[in-house]
């Protein structure tokens, strides 16, 4: 697999123009004098990936990046009246920079606009914002992450034999989450005319136990034997559609996909209950949004290697690549870089599962 290229040698050389620490003398803040506040908005928990990852790495990143720089944090719970309050209030505290994963990104445009207004610079983080311009957006190429997903379940299909055999069971994101449906386009792009789709779902809030319902739903409608896979957007939904097929008494499950790369995900795949999931460089994704929030805290503005159009403009934009992962190279993708340990991922009910796969 590609490892994900970054930086170009001319966009490190940016980033690295655009570092602080405290003791930088020959720079002024925009307007938190010397020492900025940066203000990050993350949109749920039920994603494991936000409190483990994105917000440790971010702080840790503006720490590094500046001692002095003040880094407020709000976690919206899947709710969209409650991250407009934290938008308001990370305003209202003072904030140079806004970072901002919007639970609803199609309908956040007053806020941005409020924003900028002050002209107060806003990241778009992991979900594009639509109808207004804004600094940046840092996210994955998401219409070729739903790709692989798609590829890999074919390639899996393929290999078992059952590509022509029955029907795909498909189940999208939140609906109120654009990358959800860059994933689903991109899944689709695989899919459409290599195989059946008999049931197809778009899951609100990215929510396991209603993608549970769906996968039940899907089983009742075109039967047991019929589904010889399914497409899952991420790591949490792929685990309600298992414990779905499980209660429905399959001896042996579909194909079936995932991301996120989330441990219950990873360690599934290891005992063979999951196909693959997608690694997302968290890391890289954390640190390039905490470079850009500093680099604007003190009125610096890199050039983005590339551009998002979100309907009304082009957003500068970070798009990163992402890896798929199996049983195969879980331990040169995943634990090479140290998302998990080995002793994370090798816990007693799979470490069997382990030793087969050479992870030890």
């Amino acid at each position: 697999m590609r490892r994900i290229q970054l930086l170009t040698a001319a966009a490190a050389a940016l980033v690295l123009a655009a570092g602080c620490s405290s003791g930088d003398s020959t720079r002024d803040a925009k307007s938190g004098g010397d020492n900025p506040t940066i203000a990050l908005l993350l949109p749920e928990s039920k994603t494991t990936r936000y409190e483990a990852f994105d917000r440790p790495l971010f702080e840790a990143k503006v720490k590094q990046l500046c001692e002095k720089c003040k880094v407020l944090y709000f976690n919206a719970d899947q709710d969209a009246a409650k991250q407009q309050g934290q938008f308001e209030s990370a305003l209202t505290q003072g904030a140079d920079v806004i970072v901002f994963d919007a639970v609803n990104a199609d309908a956040v445009a007053p806020q941005v606009n409020t924003a900028n207004q002050k002209n107060i610079p806003v990241i778009a983080y992991d979900r594009l914002i639509s109808g207004i311009s804004y600094d940046y957006y840092v996210s994955f190429d998401n219409v070729k992450v739903g790709k692989v997903q798609g590829e890999a379940l074919l390639a899996e299909l393929t290999k078992r034999g059952t590509l022509d055999k029955g029907q795909l069971v498909v189940i999208n994101g939140s609906p109120t989450d654009p990358s959800a449906g860059d994933y689903k386009k991109g899944a689709h792009e695989a899919l459409d005319g290599k195989v059946k789709i008999g049931r197809e779902f778009d899951t609100p809030d990215w929510s396991p136990d209603k993608a549970q319902q769906q996968m039940e739903q899907a089983i009742t409608a075109l039967g047991k034997d019929a589904i010889v896979g399914v497409y899952s957007a991420n790591d949490g939904m792929a685990g309600g559609a298992i414990a779905a097929l499980k209660r429905a008494g399959y001896a042996t499950l579909p194909p079936l996909t995932g991301q996120d790369a989330e441990l219950a995900g990873v360690q599934r795949i290891l005992t063979g209950e999951q196909t693959m999931t997608i690694y997302l460089d968290y890391r890289a994704q954390a640190e390039k949004a905490a470079e850009l929030a500093v680099a604007l805290a003190y009125g610096e503005k890199p050039v983005a290697p590339a551009k998002t159009n979100n309907g009304v403009t082009d957003i500068p934009s970070y798009l990163l690549e992402a890896i798929a992962v199996g049983k195969d190279n879980i331990k040169d993708t995943i634990v090479k870089d140290g998302l998990y340990t080995v002793a994370d991922i090798c816990t007693p009910d799979v470490a069997a599962a382990c030793q087969a796969a050479g992870i030890k």
